[in-house]
C-alpha cells in the first residue's frame, strides 16, 4: 500500500481521472481504492460518502482551471480577452490528448449525474461554476472599461455567453465524438463579435492556438500519482 500521508489525495486524483473515463456512477469505492493504492478503511476516513468525494474532485479541477485564467496576469486587455478562450480550450485539448477522445466538462458531468438527485454536490458545481462566471465577467468588465467591447455589450451577459456556449460545445464533442480543437476558435469568434470595431481589425493578433500551448494543468487533474 502507499504511504497514508498522501493517501486523501491519491484518492481524489484518482477519482478525477476515473469519473472523466467514464462516470461518477460508473466508478465503485473498490476500484476508486485499488486505483489510489489505499485501503477501504482509509477511503472513508476521508470520505465517509462518496458525494464529498465528488465534491473535493470538483475542487481540484476548480483548481486547475483558476490557474490557466489566471496564468495571464502580464497580458495587454486584448490578450486578457482571448486568453479565455485559450485557457478553456487548453484544459479540453490536454483531457482529449489523455484519454484520446473528449470527456466533457468535469463540472458539466458530475452536474448532469448528481444535480437532480444530490442538492449538496449540486450546489457545490452550482457555486463552482458562478464563481467562473463572475472571473470570466471580471475579465469582460476591465475590456469593457478599456472601449475594448462595442457599446452597449453587457460584460455579465457576455461572460454567461461563453460559459453556455463552452458548456454546450463541450457537450455536442462528447456526445458526437469529435474534437476539443473546434472549442477555442469558437469562442475567440464570440469575444470578436463583441469588440469594438478599432479593436476587431487587430484582435487576430491576440489570439494563439490553444493546440500549441502545454496541457499540464490539465494533466495534473487527471492522472493520479503513484
Amino acid at each position: 500500500m502507499g504511504r497514508s500521508s498522501d493517501a486523501q489525495g491519491r484518492i481524489v486524483r484518482a477519482a478525477a481521472r476515473l469519473f472523466l473515463a467514464r462516470s461518477y456512477h460508473g466508478v465503485g469505492v473498490d476500484e476508486l481504492c485499488a486505483a489510489a493504492d489505499v485501503r477501504k478503511g482509509s477511503f472513508y476516513y476521508y470520505f465517509p460518502a462518496k458525494a464529498e468525494l465528488a465534491k473535493a474532485v470538483i475542487d481540484l479541477h476548480a483548481q486547475a482551471f483558476w490557474a490557466q485564467l489566471d496564468d495571464n496576469e502580464q497580458a495587454t486587455p486584448l490578450e486578457r480577452l482571448h486568453a479565455v478562450a485559450d485557457a478553456i480550450g487548453e484544459i479540453q485539448i490536454g483531457l482529449e490528448s489523455q484519454f484520446g477522445r473528449a470527456v466533457g466538462c468535469p463540472f458539466g458531468n458530475l452536474a448532469a449525474e448528481l444535480a437532480t438527485s444530490d442538492e449538496d454536490v449540486r450546489a457545490h458545481v452550482a457555486a463552482v461554476l458562478a464563481e467562473l462566471e463572475r472571473r470570466l465577467a471580471l475579465v469582460f468588465r476591465e475590456a469593457s472599461e478599456q472601449g475594448l467591447l462595442r457599446a452597449g455589450v453587457d460584460p455579465e451577459r457576455l461572460a454567461h455567453a461563453l460559459l453556455a456556449q463552452y458548456q454546450g460545445m463541450i457537450l455536442l464533442a462528447k456526445v458526437n465524438a469529435s474534437s476539443a480543437a473546434e472549442l477555442p476558435p469558437a469562442l475567440h469568434e464570440l469575444i470578436d463579435a463583441n469588440l469594438s470595431d478599432p479593436v476587431r481589425s487587430r484582435s487576430a493578433d491576440a489570439v494563439k492556438p490553444a493546440a500549441s500551448r502545454s496541457s499540464g494543468s490539465a494533466a495534473a487533474v487527471a492522472t493520479p500519482s503513484g
